[in-house]
């Protein structure tokens, strides 16, 4: 290309922009001046093959057109955009009217249960963990001290896969595959979904549990108590008693129910508490010799304890709730109260 006609090409750009009625009107003039093969583009490109007495005034001018057609064609977008927008307006567009709100969206009730229960472990010293909810049988079952003959395993009560896979009935395995990975000190906590054929006002397939396990060399009941009191105290309010009764869990020795004034009647008695004035909250105990066996621990050296909750379970209690199938009914008008 010569220099004349790269003079010859502005007055042509620029009626074509002129006379452009659209967006893709214009997107296909940039093109054809200004893309990747467009006229200007090739210009600039051949200057190397220009005698070198002519290659400045050439570049200057090529660069100085392509400036003029980009500032050109941003121009005439938005006259086409102030077009359009009068037209609208002209047809009944009322620019004052709010813009249309959109409704954020917001943790679940369940989760933000779970993130509070971990919150309050965590300030404790406890890590959170987690781990598969398709489970191997030994690692649900049999490294939790729950031999084969055990009712746990009954098919009325787990979901099998096949005969050696379950989905998991707890989070009680993340006990075994923590201390399988690492020596004591051990101090977790572990969140998640959980499985068994149960279905009612206050049991569903599916439903979620927090398990918590502390092994140390210098541990005793006493620490079990006194980390389920804060921990009581912390969700519910330093006001709400508890009470520890004794209980039977295969991997604990002893083992405990922990139970606190019902915070529907304040311990007077009512439906909710089938006027006992106590609510049954979560299990605990002293982990048992044979489950430390299983990860090669020391019985002699190490002693520990666990708990395990119903995160559904804290959810009722915390806000009142009455029937566990709320939380999964997805209806807005429910969830929006939280």
């Amino acid at each position: 290309m010569t220099f004349e006609e790269l003079q010859r090409l502005e007055p042509e750009a620029l009626a074509e922009i002129n006379a452009a009625g659209s967006a893709p009107a214009l997107d296909q003039i940039r093109v054809k001046y200004l893309g990747r093969k467009g006229i200007i583009t090739q210009a600039l490109r051949s200057l190397g093959g220009l005698p070198v007495e002519v290659r400045p005034q050439f570049g200057q001018e090529a660069n100085r057109l392509k400036k003029l057609l980009e500032q050109q064609l941003a121009s005439a977008h938005d006259c086409l955009k102030k077009a359009a927008l009068e037209a609208e307006t002209a047809a009944g567009l009322d620019l004052t009217l709010p813009g249309r709100q959109l409704d954020r969206g917001r943790l679940h009730p369940i989760t933000q249960i779970t993130r509070e229960i971990c919150d309050i472990f965590t300030r404790m010293g406890f890590q959170v963990v987690e781990g598969p909810e398709v489970e191997t049988d030994y690692y649900n079952f049999e490294a939790l001290n729950i031999p084969r003959d055990h009712p746990a395993r009954d098919m009325q009560d787990t979901f099998y896969i096949s005969d050696s896979i379950v989905l998991r009935t707890h989070t009680s395995p993340m006990q075994v595959r923590v201390m399988e990975q690492q020596q004591p000190p051990v101090r977790i906590v572990a969140p998640g979904k959980t499985f068994r054929r149960d279905s009612d006002l206050t049991h569903t397939p599916m439903f979620h549990q927090v398990e918590g396990l502390l092994v140390d060399t210098d541990v005793s009941f006493a620490d079990l108590k006194g980390v389920l009191t804060t921990f009581v105290h912390e969700m519910f309010g330093p006001e709400v008693g508890l009470r520890f009764r004794p209980s039977f869990f295969p991997f604990t020795e002893p083992s405990a129910e922990v139970d606190i004034r019902c915070v529907i009647c304040q311990g007077a008695g009512c439906r909710v508490c089938k006027q006992t004035g106590w609510l049954e909250i979560l299990g605990a105990g002293m982990v048992d010799p044979e489950v430390f066996r299983f990860v090669n621990y020391d019985p002699e050296v190490y002693v520990g304890f666990a708990f395990g909750m119903g995160i559904e379970r804290i959810a009722m209690l915390k806000f009142g709730i009455d029937d566990l199938r709320l939380f999964f009914d997805n209806d807005l008008r429910f969830l929006k109260q939280f």
